[in-house]
């Protein structure tokens, strides 16, 4: 009895152990969700002054640009997946490979070939351990990205899609990452970024959609084509730091739910183990009671005997 006793009161120090590790980093990821937070809610007005520029460009010049213009015959489609360079964070990456297998599936049926562009090292690992070819990768930021990793990721897909189809090639771009809603919502989303969906409106339409009374006056030099060549770059740019904020806020949330369950869990372990260790400790004395009462009585017996 003893020795289990001491099994016991071990495996309750290492799960006290587990679950000081497991609070702690609750506590880290739920104050990165309010940085992650600020972060999208500071690049939000840019965000919208630059969707109303291009509105306004395309609406007043030639809405048939090469970044617009949905492609006749599609053959080859960049996907990207938003997933986390670490782990402890519940399904939070095999979500987003899991919806990037279906978009995968899908574009094979229409006859196009999905080209993988990986962030996080969750991605990586998951194709180069099914040896599967990549168009490129990165890793090392997903927790805390910056717009320089955003260019980055955004330069690389956009170099590919103005190549020709000969060379590599793509006709259009897909985005998979995970939209922050609340602290206890998080949606895995698929997003075509390329060719930019564009909707032509007039002024009346353009100012009830925007929520505003003006619509936006722009002056155009030396052109709204020119002036879109300048922009649309920038969009993609934004749409990916977005997406990448978005996604860091999900990763936070995440990982703060599954630490949390498990620092659930430890305490219930040590509760149980608690109660192990008392049954053990009651059977060990109540053993040590009878072998007491046990040698008591030999010793009467042999007492009145003689």
């Amino acid at each position: 009895m003893g020795a289990q006793l001491r099994v016991y009161r071990r495996r309750i120090k290492s799960v006290q152990a587990t679950k000081k590790i497991t609070k702690a980093m609750e506590l880290i990821a739920s104050s990165r969700i309010v940085k992650a937070q600020q972060r999208v809610d500071a690049s939000l007005p840019y965000t919208l002054e630059l969707q109303r520029a291009i509105s306004a460009a395309v609406s007043r010049g030639n809405s048939k640009h090469a970044l617009t213009t949905v492609h006749d015959v599609r053959r080859r489609a960049a996907v990207i997946l938003l997933t986390a360079d670490r782990g402890l964070a519940g399904a939070y990456s095999s979500s987003i490979i899991k919806e990037g297998e279906a978009l995968n599936a899908l574009l094979r049926e229409q006859g196009i070939e999905p080209v993988p562009y990986l962030v996080g090292r969750k991605a990586l690992g998951y194709y180069k351990f099914r040896e599967r070819k990549i168009a490129a990768s990165w890793t090392g930021f997903t927790d805390q990205p910056s717009y320089e990793n955003a260019k980055e990721v955004a330069g690389a897909v956009l170099a590919d899609f103005a190549k020709k189809f000969e060379d590599g090639g793509l006709d259009e771009i897909h985005l998979i990452y995970t939209h922050f809603i609340n602290m206890g919502v998080q949606e895995v989303r698929v997003r075509r970024i390329l060719p930019v969906d564009i909707v032509e409106a007039t002024e009346a339409e353009a100012s009830e959609k925007l929520d505003t009374k003006v619509f936006p006056l722009y002056d155009f030099e030396p052109s709204p084509e020119a002036v879109l060549d300048a922009l649309l770059p920038r969009y993609i740019e934004n749409v990916v730091y977005t997406a990448m904020l978005l996604a860091s806020a999900s990763e936070h949330a995440a990982r703060r739910r599954a630490m949390k369950s498990a620092s659930d869990n430890a305490e219930e372990l040590i509760r149980t183990l608690a109660r192990r260790a008392n049954q053990a400790r009651q059977a060990e004395i109540t053993q040590e009671i009878s072998e007491i009462v046990g040698g008591a009585d030999a010793l009467s017996s042999a007492s009145s005997g003689s």
